[in-house]
């Protein structure tokens, strides 16, 4: 009898195999990143039709291949219907799926990741939050996760953690009132613009979406994170060109 593994994941692509097969993606919290071939699922009358789609939400059932898993049975817990109603927002969500497409890997643990995919989703539903700040929320924290994320609690130089004024971009860096001088790519900073990254980086993924910003802090946001970014991310992601 081949030997079973029910993982608890999120579809973040799908891709059309043969004449009625698909090619899904799927982020597992166990597992890292997992290729996975569903037999039938293009076709109307299947069972994994719709659980076989970009951000589905639940626990896979699957057996192992040589080189790939095979779907046996499906549990969608959630489908982000919401979503696909607002072309903004579904965007948003694909941008979302491609970052920790980029960021995640097989056999690696993700449950940190997969739980901040979840509620970044949850979050683009909320219309209280703009989806902007909940991209910039999502990025900071995934590259925090990660590994590799501005550093914003100290100046560069001096180490003050109190008088923050700018970032500095090839530094990855804050920098204080007293050092801003000596950097001429650095970027001025509102204090609260610090304290909102600060948090962001701090926080439990439960406790991120529980606030929202000023629209100078949100600019400021904005400029921070597509800098960075750009600076440190060699990939092109094909959702922020709809964006």
């Amino acid at each position: 009898m081949v030997n079973q593994v029910k993982l608890t994941g999120i579809v973040l692509s799908a891709s059309p195999v043969g004449e009625y097969d698909k090619r899904l993606v799927i982020l597992t919290g166990q597992r890292g990143k997992i290729t996975a071939f569903v037999k039938g699922a293009r076709r109307p009358s299947s069972r994994f039709a719709a659980g076989s789609r970009p951000f589905s939400f639940g626990e896979f059932t699957l057996y192992q291949g040589r080189e790939a898993y095979n779907l046996v049975d499906i549990d969608i817990k959630n489908y982000f219907d919401e979503i696909a109603t607002d072309v903004n927002a579904l965007y948003y969500g694909f941008y979302f799926l491609e970052v920790a497409d980029y960021y995640s890997y097989e056999n690696v643990n993700s449950k940190e990741m997969i739980n901040l995919l979840y509620q970044s989703l949850k979050a683009l539903s909320n219309k209280n939050i703009p989806d902007k700040l909940v991209r910039y929320i999502y990025e900071l924290k995934m590259f925090y996760i990660n590994g590799e994320y501005p550093d914003v609690f100290s100046c560069v130089e001096c180490g003050d953690k109190e008088a923050l004024s700018g970032f500095v971009v090839d530094k990855s860096k804050a920098v204080c009132k007293e050092c801003a001088h000596l950097y001429r790519d650095n970027l001025e900073l509102n204090t609260s613009t610090f304290y909102t990254m600060q948090f962001i980086i701090s926080a439990s993924i439960e406790k991120l979406y529980s606030f929202t910003v000023s629209e100078v802090v949100l600019k400021e946001l904005s400029m921070v994170m597509n800098r960075w970014r750009a600076r440190y991310i060699d990939k092109e992601f094909k959702s922020l060109e709809f964006l």
